[in-house]
């Protein structure tokens, strides 16, 4: 597969994505959010090691459960706290500051040149994320800002370090290891903050199975395959056309009107993934240019 199809595949999941909070709110009960987020990880999880008949060697079960912490216990729990105390576009344009954080982390953790058109287009993608969906009526909360800060360095990390620990496994089982890991992690939160579940409706379970099996086993596993081949922070910007997608839903589906503003700030977060993008593949032809008049000179 090219790199051109790579990206386009790798977007698709954050795409997805972006219907998340359309479904829960729209076909799933309210107040149980870390429930339902065992519901959407852990099954999902366990269908796919049932698929992929693959368990992690001893060897690698600390950084399963790091990771399966970072992508998914911690990053979930944190940003539904965010989405408590900040209105959505707050709380998402907060967390989309993951990633310029990825920026920072690929430099440290794999040595990964930092470029200023990088990072120039991260912050534009969070000027653009903050023009599709802040309104006027945006407020700040100290508690929900550290939320969605805190889940912003969690899927950062989360991204990095599973781009630097690849195990000799197809995406598919590291993809299946992640998820049940958060999924147990989140188990036993699920059980003492929250009360049991309502009885699920034939549209809650319709919504499950959306989020499990789209939400979750089908857009990580391309998720975490574009990671292995897509520089960091490039894959991170990708992360962008999350709200964007969720935006469109609103206005598709449940008639919201859309603005001006809101219309020239997704042009600009598309714009800055693509530039994003164009500039990793530039940066990636130079290296290997480098590369090679390296091992000719020597």
């Amino acid at each position: 597969m090219t790199r051109t199809a790579d990206i386009l595949c790798t977007a698709l999941a954050p795409a997805i994505w972006g219907s998340t909070y359309f479904v829960t709110t729209q076909y799933l009960p309210e107040g149980y959010p870390i429930t339902l987020a065992v519901l959407r990880a852990l099954p999902a999880g366990l269908l796919l090691l049932v698929l992929t008949r693959s368990l992690p060697p001893r060897a690698w079960m600390g950084r399963v459960l790091l990771l399966g912490a970072l992508n998914f216990a911690i990053f979930w729990t944190l940003l539904f706290v965010a989405a408590y105390h900040l209105p959505g576009g707050v709380a998402a344009t907060v967390t989309s500051v993951q990633a310029l954080i990825v920026l920072g982390m690929a430099r440290g953790w794999l040595g990964t040149p930092v470029r200023p058109v990088s990072v120039a287009s991260a912050i534009t993608g969070v000027i653009g994320v903050g023009l599709l969906l802040l309104g006027p009526s945006a407020a700040l909360d100290p508690v929900g800002i550290a939320a969605a800060l805190g889940a912003a360095v969690s899927m950062a990390a989360g991204t990095v370090l599973s781009r630097k620990w690849q195990p000799p496994v197809p995406a598919l089982s590291f993809t299946a290891w992640q998820l049940t890991a958060g999924g147990l992690i989140l188990l036993p939160l699920s059980l003492l903050a929250e009360p049991a579940l309502p009885p699920l409706t034939v549209t809650n379970l319709g919504g499950l199975l959306w989020l499990g099996l789209i939400g979750a086993a089908l857009t990580y596993w391309i998720w975490f395959r574009g990671v292995a081949r897509i520089e960091p922070g490039a894959v991170s910007m990708l992360g962008m056309m999350s709200p964007v997608t969720a935006v469109i839903l609103g206005w598709a589906w449940l008639g919201q009107a859309l603005s001006p503003l809101q219309i020239l700030g997704a042009a600009i977060v598309l714009g800055s993934v693509w530039v994003s993008q164009a500039a990793s593949r530039t940066g990636r032809r130079s290296g290997h240019r480098l590369a090679r008049l390296g091992a000719a000179s020597s």
